[in-house]
């Protein structure tokens, strides 16, 4: 660990800056790793010198030399031979790309062996756990110059007239297609993208593992929506997917349409939709197209809870629209325009942007006019109130231009329709001053009671008051005549002894 200096242990900032550098910096990664000490390559003779009856062997040689791997996040050790396997591998793509009878069945096992070395590998932990692929930058493969090269080769290698599946099964198994799979989830789009062209082409090879890979393709959907809620590889996926289902025998089958409405509806709401919503919704009008009558139990689950998705919603909802036939188009267009008005009526603008652009789509346009009757009531209120009240001018241009194009479809019922919403705004108009008019009464009884009531304590108050005063001018009243009569009480005994003694003096005198 590198010492601090004083001016670190001073300001704290200036080492958490440099800490989040080094961390900006450190944007490759490399998932591997030496099992083996290395020795120094040496460069072998060009296959296109080598003689056609040694040319196997030599082959065989630089497929067991490429098994080497190197470590690339040293970028000063091993140049010399990195270099080497690096022309070795590019000589190997053009030797398979350009010649024929090179696929013998003894070569299958070396080739397995080499291409299982260099891409089958653990992915390490991402190096920002809370990775967000719209906003981070992803961890790039450090050891891409040499991993780009072997993908290379295996797509040749697949796509080479000599290829037998027969053999290639033996090495190209369920095994092999279980760990392709989970190097989808590598942060590197670059090996994401050659991954979903590998899979595609051993999908299309190897018949006994089609049912296997949709199976796994399957689980991790379910895995993504249900528990981890993080995958890096569904776009690809997906987009695979929408091929093989574009080659899917009608009738459809049970299982396919289970996996529609169990794995890719409900993906709808997973985290990061807008990163695969284009394939997703791809793969959802796919489906439709083979079978028009999954619209009707499809169409209400593909609703959204934000804005964002809303606006990715309406956007599949038209893909549907131009593809729908007339008749499915009957059975869905109420709660279908049920979700168009409380979206044409939503006040941020791009979603309500996005309903409207709709009436500019002719075919949408052309079953409005055939479902007029049924669509009009329905869009008529929420087209109307916005045109009054709506914030964005852009939004209230485009519902004038709306409401005029649904005028001139049926002027009829559009008159009617204004007619009937007047008056019902009169109604409510009318309710709601009789309501205010009542809240005023209501608040004047409130006030007049209110006055009575303190009118009525204060004459209490009143009333009280005198009450207690009469009551002490009586107590005090009565207070005085006790005292005198007391007082009269003590005086007489005295002054009757006074004068019986004063008589008796007399007397005694005598």
């Amino acid at each position: 660990m590198s010492a601090i200096s004083a001016t670190e242990k001073v300001d704290g900032f200036t080492r958490k800056s440099m800490r989040k550098a080094q961390k900006q910096k450190k944007s490759q990664g490399s998932s591997q790793f030496r099992t083996q000490t290395l020795t120094e390559l040496s460069p072998l003779p060009q296959l296109k010198d080598a003689p056609s009856t040694e040319q196997q062997e030599l082959f065989t040689q630089k497929l067991q030399q490429c098994c080497m791997l190197f470590d690339f996040m040293d970028s000063v050790t091993d140049l010399k031979s990195k270099e080497i396997k690096r022309a070795t591998l590019n000589e190997l793509v053009d030797y398979v790309s350009t010649n024929r009878g090179v696929l013998v069945e003894t070569a299958y096992p070396e080739i397995s062996n080499m291409i299982c070395t260099n891409i089958l590998r653990t992915l390490p932990p991402s190096d920002n756990p809370d990775f967000d692929p719209e906003e981070d930058e992803p961890t790039l493969e450090a050891s891409w110059p040499h991993i780009q090269l072997v993908y290379e080769f295996l797509l040749r290698f697949l796509e080479n007239p000599d290829f037998q599946p027969s053999i290639a099964k033996r090495y190209i198994d369920q095994k092999f297609v279980l760990q392709l799979l989970e190097l989808f989830d590598s942060e590197d789009p670059r090996e994401r993208d050659f991954l979903k062209t590998v899979l595609h082409r051993i999908y299309g090879k190897f018949l006994g593992l089609r049912a296997f890979i949709r199976k796994q393709i399957n689980n991790i959907f379910l895995r993504f929506i249900y528990e981890t809620d993080h995958f890096n590889g569904v776009a690809e996926l997906l987009e695979i997917l929408g091929s093989i289902i574009n080659g899917f025998a009608l009738p459809l089958k049970a299982e396919h349409k289970q996996f529609l409405m169990k794995v890719l509806i409900p993906m709808h709401t997973g985290k990061g939709l807008a990163l695969f919503h284009a394939q997703l919704a791809y793969c959802v009008v796919q489906f439709l197209e083979k079978d028009p009558t999954l619209t009707e139990p499809i169409t209400p689950h593909t609703g959204a809870d934000t804005c964002k998705k809303k606006v990715m919603y309406l956007g599949e909802i038209e893909e549907i629209l131009d593809v729908i036939e007339p008749t499915q188009f009957k059975k869905i267009q109420e709660p279908l325009f049920k979700q168009i008005s409380r979206c044409v009526a939503n006040p941020h603008f791009q979603v309500a942007e996005r309903a409207l652009y709709f009436w500019n789509n002719e075919y949408i346009l052309s079953l409005i006019e055939e479902n007029i009757d049924k669509i009009l009531p329905i869009m008529f209120g929420s087209l109307y109130r916005i045109s009054k009240e709506h914030w964005n001018p852009t939004i209230v241009a485009l519902v004038y231009n709306v409401l005029k194009t649904l005028m001139e479809m049926n002027s009829t019922l559009f008159d009617e329709l204004t007619a009937s919403y007047k008056s019902d705004r009169q109604r409510e108009k009318k309710k709601e001053q009789e309501r205010e008019e009542l809240w005023k009464k209501l608040d004047e009884l409130k006030l007049s009671d209110a006055a009575a009531l303190v009118q009525n304590n204060s004459h209490g108050l009143q009333n009280a008051a005198q009450n207690n005063n009469n009551n002490n001018n009586n107590n005090h009243h009565d207070n005085q005549e006790k005292s005198t009569a007391i007082s009269a009480d003590h005086e007489d005994p005295v002054v009757a002894m006074d004068t019986t003694e004063g008589v008796e003096v007399v007397t005694s005198a005598k």
